[in-house]
């Protein structure tokens, strides 16, 4: 998995690609969600639009990445899920 950031509309956006299994993926994703937090930047919106899978770790990620921007006074929401990931967070 990789990913890219850019700011919109008062927003961080993370973008995907690839697919998210989290390991050491997640420490990456933790260290940039730090950064931001740093500079007062907590409102994220996560792309989903270019994941082919994600596994229970991925998912794992993505809840822990939920819980560091809302300790922090932010949010994090999550966009162009497929249908199979979507999925797999509705039975979550």
């Amino acid at each position: 998995m990789s990913f890219n950031t850019s700011e919109r509309y008062g927003c961080v956006v993370i973008e995907f690609k690839g697919n998210v299994m989290g390991g050491p993926d997640a420490v990456s994703l933790n260290e940039k969600l730090h950064e931001l937090i740093d500079a007062e930047k907590t409102n994220i919106v996560v792309n989903l639009g270019k994941v082919k899978f994600m596994n229970s770790s991925g998912l794992g990620m993505l809840i822990g990445a939920l819980t560091t921007m809302r300790k922090s006074g932010g949010d994090l929401r999550i966009a162009n899920a497929t249908d199979k990931i979507q999925s797999l967070l509705v039975v979550t």
